[in-house]
């Protein structure tokens, strides 16, 4: 095979990787999603039913195929054949405050439920280890403490929100954002890499949980996938 030839064919086979949809852009080792000519809604990391009894197989259907569905349709429509179609949205977030609403809200509610998806995992839980167990415990006290701040936060967020553990020049936060925003976003009042979010919106519970937001924060704990929450730590 001679070098024009092996170009022509590694040429074409980079075109077909392209091609091929995103099984799971958002890389939980990675800080950025990826940029991309059109967002996309990336299928489950799992089935609708692993996250049972702790999280629905209905209501995981709902909240992904229709209400993140939603998010991406909107934000494909709200950047199209503008200036910010193109961007990621770690570039979009930083000015967000300059932007459309659809773009802050859509865009909040399709990296904040990607995030989401991939941090969770069937028998998950427990209690994380190595640097990140080391920080937590170091920033908070032990982890039992952790657990009780960040559920607060999340019980205390009113409305619709999320709450978020992040990493920031001065070490681990705790936060909370209302509806889509998260604190990558330049509205934040406390920014930072998010590395554990949990979504406090109703639609995330009230199949299961109706109004008892703190039954559903406490069994969420039972499928948190500690080993995703390390990656982000260690990589961000």
């Amino acid at each position: 095979m001679n070098r024009r030839t092996f170009l022509t064919i590694s040429a074409a086979a980079g075109l077909a990787t392209a091609a091929k949809p995103f099984t799971n852009f958002f890389s939980t080792n990675k800080r950025t999603i990826q940029t991309m000519s059109k967002f996309e809604l990336a299928p489950l990391p799992y089935s609708y039913d692993a996250l049972e009894p702790f999280i629905d197989k209905m209501t995981m259907e709902i909240h992904h195929s229709k209400h993140h569905n939603a998010y991406v349709t909107n934000l494909n429509n709200a950047v199209a054949g503008t200036e910010h179609e193109g961007k990621s949205l770690e570039e979009l977030f930083k000015n967000i405050s300059k932007l459309p609403v659809a773009v802050r809200n859509n865009g909040g509610g399709h990296y904040n439920h990607t995030l989401f998806w991939n941090l969770m995992k069937k028998d998950g839980g427990g209690a994380p280890t190595g640097d990140l167990g080391a920080s937590i415990n170091s920033t908070f006290g032990n982890f039992e403490e952790f657990k009780k701040l960040f559920s607060t936060s999340g019980m205390t967020r009113f409305g619709s929100g999320w709450a978020w553990l992040i990493k920031t020049e001065g070490g681990l936060k705790i936060a909370s954002t209302p509806n889509q925003d998260n604190p990558l976003m330049d509205v934040a009042d406390v920014k930072g890499t998010p590395l554990l979010g949990l979504d406090v919106w109703e639609h995330a519970y009230y199949l299961k949980y109706q109004n008892r937001r703190n039954e559903y924060i406490e069994n969420w704990w039972n499928v948190v996938n500690w080993d995703a929450v390390a990656e982000r730590f260690k990589n961000s």
